[in-house]
């Protein structure tokens, strides 16, 4: 069915319903034809006459070879679709006082959407007066992201948004070798990190 879609996008040859057309092509003299001489051309070249502009005025016909330029087409629409893979952000939530068994569990369920090719947004949420333990949100913040620096990379260090502290974490381009160095935290919140998780 889609190969049908991009051939009906394209008329060709005699189905170019216009008197004038403006000819565009590699190893032909560019300009504005009669139809019939535009196809005259495209056939002492053993070539096809592709409408590739149908709004403009004249239209513009390239002069090539019809398969090698749907084939061409079908390249540039897989290549465009690869680009805009959506990025999916799975979240993960924390409270102030998250236990270690807790964050373990979560820490391995980023290391899965990470390895997904997921990003993670990280979050501790302050409830009410917990808002006071926001600098213990953010320590622990940072050593989600230290505990996760050989799968993610910090796109966002720790920040205050309304009740939540949220960190942004991306995965790592595994193989290639050009994994950008992780954010790294403030010497003195690495003490910190350390001291809280001896």
């Amino acid at each position: 069915m889609k190969k049908d879609n991009l051939r009906d996008q394209y008329r060709v040859n005699e189905k170019i319903r216009t008197r004038e057309v403006r000819v565009v092509g590699d190893n032909v003299e560019q300009g504005v034809y009669p139809i019939s001489e535009a196809l005259k051309m495209a056939q002492d070249l053993q070539l096809d006459l592709i409408e590739i502009s149908p709004n403009a005025v004249p239209p513009v016909c390239r002069i090539s070879d019809y398969q090698k330029f749907i084939y061409q087409q079908k390249k540039r629409q897989k290549e465009q679709k690869a680009k805009s893979v959506k990025i999916v952000v799975k979240e993960i939530r924390f409270g102030p006082q998250t236990d270690d068994h807790d964050y373990n569990f979560k820490l391995k369920h980023a290391k899965n959407f990470l390895e997904e090719g997921a990003k993670v947004k990280a979050y501790v949420f302050f409830r009410g007066r917990s808002i006071l333990f926001k600098e213990q949100g953010e320590v622990l913040l940072l050593r989600f992201a230290n505990d996760l620096e050989d799968h993610a990379k910090v796109e966002q260090l720790p920040a205050l948004e309304g009740k939540k502290m949220i960190i942004m974490l991306a995965p790592k381009k595994m193989g290639n070798g050009v994994a950008k160095k992780i954010v790294e935290p403030p010497k003195e919140l690495k003490k910190v990190i350390q001291k809280g998780t001896e």
